[in-house]
């Protein structure tokens, strides 16, 4: 296993749409996870789609316990989501700050929908269901995006909301996805 490098915003490979994942509990997609989440523990992040590492399937990962980068967010289960649909369940919308590994030193507000139902697989096909609001529904939602081909910067609506980290938080430690 290993940790791999992140794609930046630029590269190619970010636009394009994910494939569906066809076969479950693979040694190929068991490997792909683990690098996943050894990335993204090393990187502190709050998740990280499969796309961000050069693979263009449906995968993403996400989890958050306490986290210096995020002090007042609340807790996130570890999660592996696989082959994902997002279900909004309000048209409500919430603004709130985001960062990407994809996009580091940078945040914006980007506007989420405030609670939505996710479903979709673990990693060996069994089925996961859930209904989540707040920073959970915001991670998802975040992660969900990048197997569209989609980084938060296109959902910002004010780019006065959007710069670089150091810049909009002096003193704070660097915060990103």
């Amino acid at each position: 296993m290993a940790i791999r490098p992140v794609l930046k915003m630029g590269d190619p490979r970010l636009l394009e749409l994910a494939q569906k994942v066809k076969k479950f509990g693979t040694p190929e997609l068991d490997t792909l996870i683990q690098d996943m989440h050894e990335t993204m523990e090393a990187l502190d992040g709050a998740g990280l789609a499969a796309p961000q590492i050069g693979a263009g399937l449906q995968v993403v990962i996400f989890g958050v316990k306490r986290n210096p980068r995020y002090p007042d967010a609340e807790e996130v289960p570890y999660t592996v989501l696989v082959n994902p649909e997002l279900t909004p369940l309000t048209q409500e919308t919430e603004q709130d700050w985001e960062g990407c590994l994809s996009v580091p030193g940078m945040r914006g507000m980007v506007p989420r929908f405030a609670k939505l139902r996710y479903r979709g697989s673990d990693q060996y096909g069994r089925p996961i269901d859930r209904t989540v609001e707040g920073f959970h529904s915001r991670v998802v939602q975040h992660e969900c995006d990048h197997l569209q081909g989609i980084l938060y910067p296109m959902r910002i609506t004010d780019f006065r909301t959007f710069g670089f980290t150091d810049v909009l938080f002096p003193g704070q430690a660097p915060m990103d996805e």
